[in-house]
């Protein structure tokens, strides 16, 4: 896992650890980071290090136990990182053969301890990965979190922890953004998965499952702001060529010295005509004073 991924989980689960978000939501972040392989300067910088060692002390004994986990692989990681460079940095002639096979292999990133996706993206659900989703304690809530589940996974070759793992952000993010199980939200999940199911939009999913998109964000854009690039561009040559249907030519008026008008009693009156009835009715005549603006019709 690299700087910025872990920076990102980090301050995910910062969130959610001061939202008192339901326990299992933070376990699910920080199994996340079990295998995350940080570096000391990855830790102070991210200050990763601080934050899952004070849940550590949380009141719930399952964030505290799976912590206290993360904390020991973590620490044995820096260790052996330490033993690697002190060995690297070795004349050559002092280290033995055996010593060379007993050094341990430098840390690799998730993506490559992480297996992709390798069956039919386009068919992929939170049932079909086997996922369980029953993070919140509310029926409501998790059926949410499977929907968003099915929408970012969809075309995705995403591990099913990471898929999760951004469900469960983006459901939290909709659940304090539209205050509750109300209709909005409810409204709101139902439009983010149809729009990541658009098979023009992938890029969609990507930018979410990316981080480039945040939870935060993604739950209050706009349908608009939803669509896929081609889609808004579309949708705007299809708009300037209706104005264009829509701008009917109008008829030329001509200006009458019999007309008069009654109100300022002026013979200044345009008028136009137009069949407004059947054919064999006579035409309607619309009259506008050009001195006090008046408007009239008669047929």
């Amino acid at each position: 896992m690299d700087q910025r991924e872990l920076d990102a989980r980090v301050k995910a689960l910062h969130k959610a650890a001061q939202a008192n978000e339901p326990a299992s939501n933070l376990v699910a972040i920080i199994e996340s980071l079990r295998d995350a392989h940080p570096t000391e300067e990855m830790l102070r910088t991210t200050k990763a290090g601080i934050l899952i060692g004070k849940l550590r002390g949380n009141p719930n004994k399952e964030v505290a136990t799976v912590a206290g986990q993360v904390v020991a692989v973590w620490k044995k990681g820096i260790e052996e990182q330490k033993k690697a460079r002190g060995l690297q940095s070795r004349p050559k002639g002092s280290v033995s053969p055996a010593s060379k096979a007993a050094s341990p292999a430098p840390p690799k990133p998730l993506s490559g301890n992480k297996k992709s996706y390798e069956g039919d993206p386009e068919k992929r659900t939170f049932k079909s990965d086997k996922v369980d989703i029953s993070r919140t304690g509310s029926q409501v809530r998790d059926n949410c979190i499977g929907l968003i589940y099915n929408g970012l996974a969809y075309r995705s070759r995403e591990s099913e922890e990471n898929v999760i793992l951004r469900a469960v952000e983006v459901e939290s993010a909709a659940y304090k953004a539209y205050k509750g199980e109300t209709k909005e939200y409810k409204d709101k999940i139902r439009s983010l998965f149809q729009n990541l199911k658009v098979k023009t939009n992938a890029e969609l999913g990507r930018n979410v499952m990316s981080g480039t998109i945040t939870a935060e964000k993604f739950v209050v854009m706009t349908s608009k702001e939803l669509m896929s690039a081609q889609r808004r561009k579309t949708d705007a040559e299809l708009e300037v060529e209706n104005m264009k249907k829509a701008q009917v030519p109008m008829a030329e008026k001509s200006i009458s010295d019999s007309l008069e008008c009654s109100n300022c009693k002026m013979k200044m009156v345009s008028y136009t005509q137009a069949q407004t009835r059947s054919a064999d009715e006579p035409m309607t005549t619309f009259c506008e004073c050009m001195n006090c603006g008046k408007r009239w019709k008669f047929s």
